[in-house]
């Protein structure tokens, strides 16, 4: 299946999440967040705007429940519930997060009770819902925090949450709150894990874009501002490193990493198309681009963009012979990847956002 793409916006879009019935989008657009309906095929409908932060809006997800969280550059993040009316509005309740820096990152946890967010603060706060005061608070973890948090994802247990930084490290906290979650069952990442346990410390040496557990959870996969990606697998030991496969490649940063399944993952970033990376038993190698551009005829592509030849020509009364567009759907970075459909043998459709103010999604 051809690839499906949406321009939604002429600025960038730093993320983007889907419903849980894939029929609307959350984007962000500068302050705001915009919601659109897909349903209609080639035809994304504006359902409605939510207006509440005051700068650029850095990331946000969905749980299970329909809520929707942002954390913007204005130091603050948002919960924001459908109202009872079923006309599209949504509720905005402030979150407590007590952070003087700018919010970077968000992500609920698996089972939709709290959120985490990062920040360039050297703090990540830990979000939950207090029914007695009804309002959403927030505990901190900072220590050993250096740096500005960049990433965050939940282990299945919804305890356990991984962490890349601008300092090169990845780290694996405990985020247990008594009043909230259930004691965990032991894994290999520890067995006590009271709340700021520091399950793991890798120093990876260059800003972690993204970082991501695998599918069963045994290992972490990440990706660095040299071109790297990096696969850490935990040893039996206290903050024990069993290996640290470090993969360089030739493309420009990669900023965001998805786990297809536990032998494959797929990379976005600067070069704007996905590339598939696999694991043979024995090593892991880049196996396919998507949207590879080495793959197309500069002619056709011409001809896509014919039509922005000729307004050039009427705004500038000259013509470009060389075509400024890129032979990608993407026209500029990558900036997230999410998934769009799995079945039992893992993702089969997934989704990205750019720069470019567009949301493509890709078969793998």
């Amino acid at each position: 299946m051809s690839p499906i793409q949406f321009t939604l916006s002429k600025g960038p879009i730093y993320s983007h999440c889907f419903s849980s019935n894939k029929k609307f989008v959350a984007i962000t657009k500068e302050n705001n967040v915009e919601i659109y309906d897909l349903s209609i095929v080639g035809n994304p409908k504006l359902i409605t705007i939510l207006k509440h932060h005051d700068k650029t809006i850095t990331a946000l997800d969905i749980n299970s429940d329909g809520l929707i969280v942002t954390c913007s550059q204005d130091r603050n993040a948002l919960v924001w519930e459908p109202t009872s009316s079923g006309d599209g509005e949504y509720k905005p309740t402030l979150v407590l997060l007590r952070i003087n820096r700018a919010a970077t990152t968000v992500k609920w946890s698996p089972n939709g009770k709290k959120f985490a967010v990062g920040s360039s603060a050297r703090v990540i706060a830990i979000c939950y819902f207090e029914l007695e005061n009804d309002w959403w608070i927030s505990k901190h973890i900072k220590k050993p925090l250096k740096s500005t948090i960049l990433s965050l994802d939940w282990h299945e247990n919804s305890v356990l949450l991984s962490c890349g930084s601008s300092d090169g490290h990845v780290r694996v906290f405990s985020t247990f709150i008594k009043s909230v979650d259930s004691k965990p069952t032991p894994t290999i990442w520890g067995e006590r894990l009271p709340f700021q346990t520091l399950c793991l410390d890798c120093k990876i040496g260059s800003w972690i874009h993204d970082v991501k557990f695998d599918p069963n959870y045994q290992f972490l996969s990440c990706i660095g501002h040299d071109s790297t990606i990096n696969f850490i697998y935990p040893g039996v030991g206290d903050l024990e490193i069993e290996n640290l496969i470090k993969l360089k490649t030739s493309n420009l940063p990669f900023k965001s990493i998805l786990f297809i399944n536990e032998m494959k993952v797929v990379v976005g970033g600067y070069d704007c198309y996905p590339i598939v990376y696999e694991f043979d038993g024995s090593k892991w190698f880049k196996s396919y681009s998507i949207d590879d551009p080495s793959t197309k005829n500069q002619i056709n592509n011409e001809n896509q963009s014919a039509l922005n030849m000729f307004r050039q020509m009427d705004l500038k009364g000259k013509n470009d012979t060389v075509s400024s567009a890129l032979l990608t759907i993407h026209q500029n970075t990558i900036n997230e990847l999410r998934p769009f459909q799995s079945d039992s043998n893992g993702i089969l459709r997934f989704s990205s956002c750019g720069n470019d103010g567009k949301i493509v999604i890709f078969d793998v």
